[in-house]
C-alpha cells in the first residue's frame, strides 16, 4: 500500500503549480506527504473536509474546499476514507507579465 501512496503523491506533484501533497486517513493521521507541505496539517485538513461534507450530506461528489492566500492555494478534498491536501502556488502577476514580454 505504501508504494501505491507514493505513486499517487508523485503523480499529484507533476500537475502544474503543485508544490506539495498529503494524504490523511479518517482519524487525521498523515499517510504520506511529498513536496513542500507540513505533515502536521493532516489533522486540520481532515477536520475541515469533515465539516464541508456536512454541507451536502447526500451528495455523491467528494467534498472539496479551496483556500486562497495571495498566490497560494490549498485544495482539500475528502473522498471516502481518505482526505487529500494539495498546495499550489501560482506565479505573481509581475513575474507572469515579465515572462510573457520576454
Amino acid at each position: 500500500m505504501e508504494q501505491q501512496l507514493e505513486k499517487v503523491l508523485s503523480e499529484i506533484l507533476t500537475t502544474p503549480e503543485t508544490v506539495g501533497a498529503l494524504l490523511a486517513n479518517r482519524q487525521g493521521l498523515c499517510l504520506g506527504a511529498k513536496g513542500n507541505i507540513n505533515p502536521n496539517v493532516s489533522g486540520i485538513g481532515m477536520a475541515i473536509s469533515e465539516q464541508v461534507a456536512k454541507l451536502e450530506p447526500n451528495s455523491t461528489l467528494p467534498a472539496t474546499v479551496c483556500l486562497y492566500s495571495g498566490n497560494k492555494r490549498c485544495v482539500i478534498q475528502k473522498d471516502g476514507e481518505i482526505t487529500g491536501i494539495i498546495y499550489k502556488q501560482t506565479a505573481t502577476a509581475t513575474t507572469a507579465s515579465t515572462s510573457a514580454s520576454n
